[in-house]
């Protein structure tokens, strides 16, 4: 599972994993088994709980498109950080410059 992209497939997984932990609880409880399967309770709670953590933050991830996009918009800034003149000097912007001149 790439850990960087939270996709369709993903987030059906964990709807999977979330009904199956309902399902697990119900079934617990009509055999009245609930609280002495608390070690296998907290095991699968663990294993939603991060998998939910994952889904909750994925928005922070980048695609590789974002990341590339992001990756262009730095490059640029950091042209134009580059071309930058010190205002001491006097001296236009090199866009404003006559290129004849």
């Amino acid at each position: 599972m790439n850990e960087e992209i939270y996709g369709p497939e993903r987030a059906e997984r964990l709807v999977a994993l979330l009904r199956a932990l309902a399902e697990r609880i119900k079934e617990l409880d009509r055999d009245g088994r609930l609280l002495e399967a608390a070690p296998e309770l907290q095991k699968l709670f663990g294993n939603a709980r991060s998998e939910l953590f994952h889904y909750e933050v994925r928005i922070t991830y980048d695609t590789p498109e974002v990341a590339e996009s992001r990756r262009i918009v730095e490059d640029a800034q950091r042209r134009l950080e580059d071309m930058k003149f010190d205002d001491t000097q006097g001296e236009d912007e090199p866009w404003q410059r006559d290129p004849e001149a």
